[in-house]
């Protein structure tokens, strides 16, 4: 068996339980998802994930295409329970977001669309690393941990290595590491609990 599409088949598997607690723990009000980045996510992971496909990258983006949809998900949730600490920094981000779906729908330019989705999605991450830092009660690190166990399987399934098909994997990747690994320094060493 393809071991490419062995690990393409677990990134949709671990999608599952990467977002249902997260999802669980908005309607628990456990969680309160910033609704500006959620946003900015669907769109841009959206952009990755098309923008790879075309480019081959097959079997690795299959979770990130799950993702995507529960990005949305969890936007549409965010709209009746996420946080209203909006900034203009997170309106900036958002518009940004949508330059770059501007850009790669007029310009069909892989490279240039993943290069802008990259670095628009880690400037997007940043109102919520902002509210992770302040509240980090109000998060489910589980859903980032997971997210970049998947990212890490996604790389070693693509099945072609390219510029387009492996820097908003790899970006992605970062992200959620980062994230998770500031997440719980913030409860665990510095105690700070709901």
């Amino acid at each position: 068996m393809d071991i490419k599409l062995v690990l393409g088949i677990i990134t949709i598997v671990l999608a599952v339980p990467t977002f249902l607690p997260y999802i669980r723990d908005i309607v628990l009000r456990k969680t309160e998802p910033h609704t500006y980045t959620w946003l900015i996510w669907t769109i841009l992971q959206s952009i990755g994930v098309y923008a790879g496909f075309e480019d081959g990258g097959g079997y690795g983006l299959w979770g990130l295409a799950l993702g995507a949809f529960f990005c949305a998900v969890i936007f549409l949730l965010s709209l009746k329970y996420g946080t209203k600490n909006i900034s203009q920094f997170d309106l900036y981000c958002l518009l940004a977001a949508f330059i770059t779906l501007g850009i790669y729908l007029f310009t069909n330019n892989g490279m240039l669309a993943v290069s802008l989705v990259a670095l628009i999605d880690f400037v997007g991450f940043l109102p919520t690393f902002r509210k992770g830092w302040e509240e980090p009660e109000t998060e489910t690190v589980s859903t980032f941990a997971l997210s970049a166990f998947g990212n890490l399987l996604s790389i070693f399934a693509l099945e072609n290595y390219s510029f387009i098909t492996t820097l908003y994997v790899g970006s992605l990747l970062f992200t959620n590491t980062s994230f998770a690994s500031m997440i719980w320094i913030r409860r665990n060493v510095f105690k700070i609990q709901k």
